[in-house]
């Protein structure tokens, strides 16, 4: 079995992490339906090759939570951390062949860590924009943008408008910003090992100081 590995939402200061893995008998899955990088497609397109995808191939997710991701990087990177994800997800469908979006610099550093994380056998290849260059990546790449849209969904049903999560989106900017000076606390959905957190909290310190001088 080949299978491709990618994941959403890395680095997304609200919201979960999705690391997919989409395995198949066959490198050229679904040539006829257009797979490209989920960036690139609309949710509907996505949606659609998502049940097209999910029926036809082998899935393996890891829906990642804010707490865990905070908690992760107080012993280790983020490039580790999703390493390890990457093997767990590999692991679970035990290919003979993997192919990695390289999250690091260097891709074949990547790799070697994903291998020695791993918990079968199986050669890892490690490429930059792997998305772009194999069909499975690219699979994999749909399957976790689609899980992540819609766990965010389901948190802006609960706590209204929270945009897409990432900081480059004034929505979520906005949403973030209100949500600390309301409280002082960091919402639980919040990476708050982020700059974009973690910068909010100490204007908002500052300015609870400056109104009792």
């Amino acid at each position: 079995m080949f299978c491709g590995v990618d994941e959403a939402g890395k680095g997304a200061v609200l919201g979960p992490m999705v690391v997919a893995a989409v395995g198949s008998d066959h490198e050229d899955i679904l040539p006829d339906i257009g797979i490209k990088d989920s960036k690139q497609l609309s949710p509907q397109k996505r949606a659609e090759l998502y049940t097209e995808i999910t029926g036809t191939c082998s899935i393996a997710t890891r829906v990642v939570t804010a707490g865990e991701i905070d908690a992760g990087r107080k012993t280790m990177t983020l490039n580790v951390l999703l390493a390890r994800l990457h093997a767990a997800v590999i692991t679970d469908l035990v290919p003979d062949l993997a192919y990695v979006d390289a999250c690091d610099v260097i891709a074949s550093r990547h790799g070697q860590r994903v291998t020695s994380f791993l918990g079968c056998e199986c050669r890892v290849i490690a490429e930059h924009h792997a998305d772009a260059s194999f069909p499975l990546v690219s699979a994999a790449s749909i399957v976790a943008k689609v899980v992540r849209d819609r766990e965010i969904e389901a948190l802006g049903e609960i706590y209204g408008d929270i945009g897409s999560g990432y900081p480059s989106d004034q929505r979520t900017v906005d949403f973030l910003f209100a949500a600390i000076q309301r409280s002082g606390k960091v919402p639980v959905f919040a990476r708050a090992s982020w700059k974009t957190v973690e910068k909010m909290i100490s204007e908002r310190s500052q300015a609870s100081i400056l109104d009792f001088t």
